[in-house]
């Protein structure tokens, strides 16, 4: 859909994740982390804050997300360059050769910005925002959570809040394929990557250590 049209809450979306690479993709990959009080504050990638109130220990919280996000970016980037998918950009510019006569070609269609540097499937910021959910959902039983606040350098002044994961990826999913970056399929088998990536941190990282018998 063309940026003019665009229904106002689609591009705020859009324009809010158009952030490249956030977390680590880029040149720049300064991530800080505070602990204040029960809040735990990330900034990825000198540009992204995210704001997530937890009720309980964010103080372990906190490092099995950098863990999850680590482990995330790896697998999504190795997906990436093991199937290197056509972005929409160059799927609609070229769709009189693509072999399907159902498609024509729009040599000018443009996505809200410019298209990462890397292959489509899986979607990276799906798998990164899964990964935190499933870390949140295999610590504390639950997607339900006291409120998640982000902001964006890309929609300024504008504050997104939730009470659930689930609403938060559904929303990264969305303005990631409204932005024109991505596919259905690949925002969903993102998702789903990272939310197992997170749950599996959980399970498996910083465990309680058996004493000694000696």
């Amino acid at each position: 859909m063309p940026t003019a049209t665009r229904p106002i809450p689609d591009h705020e979306s859009s324009q809010r994740w158009s952030v490249v690479n956030p977390g680590a993709l880029g040149t720049r990959r300064r991530r800080r982390r505070e602990v204040h009080e029960g809040t735990v504050r990330d900034e990825l990638g000198d540009s992204l804050r995210v704001a997530v109130s937890i009720p309980r220990h964010p103080e372990t919280l906190t490092p099995l997300a950098g863990i999850a996000i680590n482990d995330a970016l790896i697998a999504v980037l190795d997906a990436k360059y093991h199937y290197n998918f056509w972005r929409p950009i160059t799927a609609i510019r070229n769709g009189d050769i693509d072999g399907n006569p159902a498609t024509d070609r729009e040599a000018t269609w443009q996505p809200i910005a410019v298209t990462p540097m890397h292959p489509e499937y899986p979607c990276a910021h799906c798998a990164l925002s899964g990964s935190v959910a499933g870390v949140v959902k295999g610590a504390l039983g639950t997607v339900d959570i006291p409120e998640i606040a982000i902001t964006s350098p890309t929609a300024p002044g504008v504050t997104h809040r939730w009470t659930s994961m689930a609403a938060f990826t559904d929303e990264v999913a969305n303005a990631r394929i409204w932005a024109g970056f991505h596919y259905r399929f690949s925002t969903r088998v993102g998702t789903d990557m990272g939310l197992r990536i997170g749950e599996y941190v959980v399970k498996s990282v910083m465990q309680p250590v058996e004493p000694s018998s000696r």
